[in-house]
């Protein structure tokens, strides 16, 4: 299929001006492919991690080993998506992690920024350090191991993009850390 503009509208769902490699924690939702359930199953609310289940699991893992700029939080792999809270702590900008006695310092969090000088010298593809390379990276190696066990080369895994949400609280941070931990519990309203 040849793309066209008229017809083809890619459109970010990315917070405009917002710079993903900046120090913050993140709330991330990556689907897979047609929801297609691919990890496991959910019984007596709680997820069973399938071959490729387990896959996810490792290789987010691995995400921290290899990537000295992130620390995970919570994160669940379901049958059909993947949720997750990530911290980014690059060198310059530290982020102080939340506990049940101090908040998120809002100053650390980052900050918008929207140049015009910034935008027309981009570089093709995510930033390194930020979430966007974190995703990509992660997507990109669950899919080439899944596909090496199903014996399809190139066929898609995941959807093409994912969700995010910035967190800026400490309220939002706990209920964001319920919601994930929770998530077997509710799949039967929530698929």
């Amino acid at each position: 299929m040849v793309y066209d503009p008229k017809k083809h509208h890619r459109q970010s769902r990315r917070l405009k001006g917002f710079v993903y490699a900046s120090s913050g924690v993140y709330f991330i939702t990556i689907c897979t492919r047609n929801r297609s359930y691919l990890f496991g199953e959910i019984s007596n609310s709680e997820m069973h991690l399938n071959k490729f289940g387990h896959i996810v699991k490792e290789e987010w893992l691995r995400s921290a080993e290899i990537r000295h700029e992130i620390e995970l939080d919570a994160f669940i792999v379901m049958p059909n998506h993947f949720h997750s809270i990530v911290w980014i702590t690059n060198e310059n900008n530290i982020i102080v992690r939340a506990t049940g006695r101090s908040p998120l310092h809002t100053d650390a969090l980052p900050q918008h920024t929207n140049t015009s000088a910034q935008q027309n010298h981009r570089p093709k593809g995510p930033k390194p350090r930020s979430l966007g390379s974190l995703v990509g990276g992660f997507k990109s190696i669950c899919k080439t191991r899944i596909n090496q066990i199903r014996q399809t080369p190139g066929a898609p895994v995941w959807q093409r993009n994912y969700h995010d949400h910035i967190i800026r609280n400490e309220k939002d941070y706990d209920r964001i850390r319920k919601y994930i931990i929770s998530n077997p519990a509710r799949w039967e309203d929530d698929r």
